[in-house]
């Protein structure tokens, strides 16, 4: 029977709560949303959509890799958007990271996100 394990790393920030980065069941790995903090500093990058979604995508990065997986595994994704209106910025970046194969995705805008972010970014994956 499978078995849950956590992840952490110190290539993305820290859980801030009673939650894990990520947790793998069987094949899969789960990753909780990740917000543009840089985990060196724990500060927020500075820049807009752009450079916020690069570095969740990076942070997310970091998580897969410490479990085992990898960006080109992932199969699904949701984005959550502070403002709909910035999706086209996100999106160039997103595909930048998922440029072959894209996983499936769905995209909200949600009316407030931690540390008032501009984007926020889960996925699932399979293992490697």
């Amino acid at each position: 029977m499978a078995q849950k394990r956590v992840i952490a790393t110190d290539g993305a920030p820290k859980a801030i709560g009673p939650y894990s980065q990520a947790i793998v069941y069987g094949e899969t790995v789960y990753c909780s949303g990740q917000i543009p903090l840089d985990p060196a500093t724990n500060q927020l990058v500075e820049g807009g959509i752009a450079e916020q979604t690069a570095r969740v995508l990076e942070n997310l990065k970091a998580v897969l890799e410490a479990a085992g997986s990898s960006l080109d595994r992932v199969l699904k994704t949701t984005v959550f958007l502070k403002d709909m209106g910035e999706f086209a910025p996100m999106n160039e970046v997103y595909g930048r990271y998922f440029h072959v194969n894209p996983p499936a995705r769905a995209t909200v805008e949600a009316a407030r996100l931690p540390r008032d972010v501009h984007v926020e970014i889960e996925c699932v994956a399979a293992l490697d």
